[in-house]
């Protein structure tokens, strides 16, 4: 059951328009991966004909492939909107260089040249992100220069991100449409669907120029916060985050970036302390009485419904693919980390499951869907990108389940004991839900980037009735 994309790998050089195209006045509040209906070249291309470039297929044997310097592919992206980066799967792309120019254009017949002397990184084996500046235009064209080993020019999958039609300037107020199965309005806030007041958000921006990203606390997300970068809704209503590699951090001592909220059960009560055992945080019922009344709550649930809209494609075998969606934090440590990871070149991402103990014990990994290594086989019963699932977080005293929910499937259920993990009374191990995108990878693209859409989140406790 479901509960209710710094400098880029590619080295390159803008070059001016070369035609007198006119602006469409497309104005990007956010960036999606736009549809190519279709792909076109001159024919010379032998079995890798371009449809093979779109065709969603990962396999190194899809690809369009054209013999010869400026032999080129043309993407038709159905109506004019505006371009922001494509990201390309190169043919062995992580062992040649490819050598390449980008124009755009709305008719096939005036060009605007976006990219002159493009070169991929070569080593690269996922898709490879190539910024561009943002312009208007239906078709995109590549024109390959040969690579590193011969005059081949070879790509396996591409992708074009920008705006679609539904982000130009509206010439009127627009309808508001529900989403029927969430009954989610795409025209509110995210506050406006959801119950934030027991949230706070961390963005990854520096507004305040204080060294760290920016924390948005209960009363303003829950005024109608919006960011339409990071933090935003979608245009089916759910609510977004999206956090790319290289952006303002929590502190000092964070490896990553993030969009992500934290439980606060304060509720805009900045009397109490965000610290500590009190009317802020829950506890495990495992605690005395005289701590659990302390205390925001005890034990509790954390409920999403959820799809991974993107993961970043760049970066090392590690780090490559993978984001935290759900967490269970305590004072020090992390009791729950749940990890969705989409591997290059896969197109069916894993689950899986860490939980950190607080008493120096080793920490403890989860296989749930698929397995966490770099070089696992691709699941076959895993989760595409763009594919709605939900998870539930539950602690009820030591005991942690976390349970993966999908239509027509089978649930998918972990339970930890953490009776010797060190969340004991007498500790000051006080705990908060989180829920976002913490992105996990800081050695990618620095425009790299992690994005899901929330459709549902809820969170529960023992004595806490909000």
């Amino acid at each position: 059951m479901l509960l209710a994309c710094g400098s880029s790998n590619v080295q390159h050089e803008n070059s001016n328009s070369t035609s007198n195209e006119q602006n469409t006045g497309v104005h990007c509040s956010r960036l999606i991966e736009l549809p190519i209906v279709a792909a076109s070249d001159d024919g010379s291309h032998d079995d890798y004909e371009p449809n093979k470039s779109i065709d969603g297929d990962l396999a190194s044997a899809s690809r369009w492939s054209s013999d010869g310097v400026g032999k080129y592919i043309i993407f038709d992206l159905a109506e004019v909107v505006k371009i922001k980066q494509l990201q390309v799967l190169w043919f062995e792309g992580d062992s040649r260089n490819y050598y390449f120019d980008i124009d755009i254009s709305h008719d096939k017949a005036q060009w605007t040249s976006v990219l002159v002397s493009g070169q991929s990184s070569g080593s690269q084996a996922g898709y490879e992100l190539i910024d561009i500046d943002d312009t208007d235009g239906r078709y995109v064209r590549i024109t390959g220069q040969g690579n590193s080993v011969d005059a081949w020019n070879s790509i396996v999958e591409s992708q074009i991100w920008g705006c679609l039609e539904g982000d130009k300037t509206p010439t009127s107020e627009p309808t508001p449409v529900p989403t029927p199965e969430f009954n989610l309005d795409a025209n509110l806030p995210p506050s406006g669907n959801f119950d934030l007041q027991d949230w706070t958000l961390g963005v990854p921006v520096d507004n305040n120029n204080d060294g760290k990203s920016d924390t948005i606390k209960e009363n303003e997300l829950a005024n109608g916060y919006v960011h339409s970068d990071w933090f935003y809704t979608a245009a089916d209503g759910g609510m977004v985050f999206k956090a790319p590699i290289d952006a303002p951090k929590t502190s000092t001592n964070t490896s990553y970036t993030r969009s992500e909220l934290r439980e606060m059960l304060r509720r805009g009560d900045s009397s109490i302390k965000t610290q500590g055992i009190n009317q802020n945080n829950w506890i495990f019922s495992s605690y005395s009485p005289a701590e659990q009344a302390k205390a925001g709550g005890v034990d509790g649930e954390l409920t999403a419904t959820l799809k991974v809209d993107h993961v970043t494609t760049t970066g090392s075998s590690g780090q490559v693919g993978r984001v935290i969606v759900g967490q269970i934090h305590a004072k020090d440590d992390e009791p729950a980390r749940l990890y969705y990871r989409l591997l290059p070149g896969h197109s069916k991402g894993s689950i899986y499951l860490a939980h950190e103990p607080t008493n120096g014990n080793s920490e403890q990994w989860y296989n749930m869907i698929g397995t966490r290594s770099n070089s696992a086989a691709e699941p076959a019963d895993g989760i595409a990108l763009g594919e709605v699932f939900s998870y539930s977080i539950k602690v009820t005293g030591h005991m942690l389940t976390v349970t993966i929910y999908r239509d027509g499937k089978a649930d998918v259920v972990q339970t930890v004991d953490m009776s010797d993990s060190g969340f004991h009374t007498g500790t000051d191990q006080y705990m908060y839900f989180k829920a976002g995108v913490y992105n996990q990878n800081n050695s990618g693209d620095p425009n790299d980037f992690v994005q899901a859409t929330f459709y549902r989140l809820h969170n529960t406790h023992s004595g806490y009735d909000h």
